[in-house]
C-alpha cells in the first residue's frame, strides 16, 4: 500500500505514553489500534461532524502495516481519510508519522473498515446521509464510491 500525506486533509498530533512501550522501548503493536482509534475519533468529531450519540459506528475489521518503530521520544501525529463508501460500509486509512527536523517520516499505515450501526436495533444500517455527504466533501477526490 503506497500513500501519499498529500492525499490527506486531516491530520492531529497522537500522546504517547509511558504505558505505550514495551520491553524493547518500542510502542508494543496493539497500540497503533488505539492510536488509530483516537485519530478516527477526532477526525468524526472535527472534520465530518458525526454525532456517534446519534449514529453509531463499528469496527468490521483493521489492517496495520509497521514500517518503523516508534519510541517514547518520538512526536507523532495521524492522517486520516475515508477511501470508500458503500451501503453500510466504509474505509477509513490511517498513516502515523513521526515529527522529525528533517519532516515527517511515515512509520505506520492501515485501515479500518467501519460499520453504520443501530445500537438499539443490533444490526447495520445504510451510513446516514449527512454524514455520506460530509465524508463525500471532505475527502475528494480520489474517494472511491461503491453504492451497492
Amino acid at each position: 500500500m503506497t500513500e501519499k500525506l498529500s492525499d490527506y486533509k486531516y491530520k492531529t498530533p497522537i500522546a504517547i505514553r509511558f504505558s505505550d512501550i514495551d520491553a524493547v522501548g518500542h510502542v508494543n503493536n496493539a497500540i497503533y489500534l488505539t492510536y488509530f482509534e483516537e485519530a478516527r475519533l477526532n477526525y468524526w468529531r472535527h472534520a465530518i461532524h458525526w454525532n456517534l450519540q446519534e449514529d453509531g459506528v463499528i469496527v468490521g475489521r483493521s489492517e496495520v502495516n509497521y514500517l518503523k518503530p516508534i519510541t517514547l521520544a518520538d512526536e507523532i501525529a495521524c492522517y486520516v481519510r475515508t477511501t470508500r463508501i458503500g451501503n453500510s460500509s466504509f474505509d477509513v486509512m490511517h498513516i502515523l508519522v513521526k515529527i522529525t527536523p528533517a519532516g515527517e517520516e511515515i512509520c505506520t499505515t492501515g485501515k479500518t473498515v467501519c460499520i453504520s450501526y443501530d445500537y438499539s436495533a443490533n444490526k447495520s444500517i445504510p451510513i446516514p446521509l449527512k454524514e455520506r455527504e460530509r465524508m463525500i466533501a471532505y475527502d475528494e477526490p480520489g474517494l472511491i464510491l461503491n453504492t451497492n
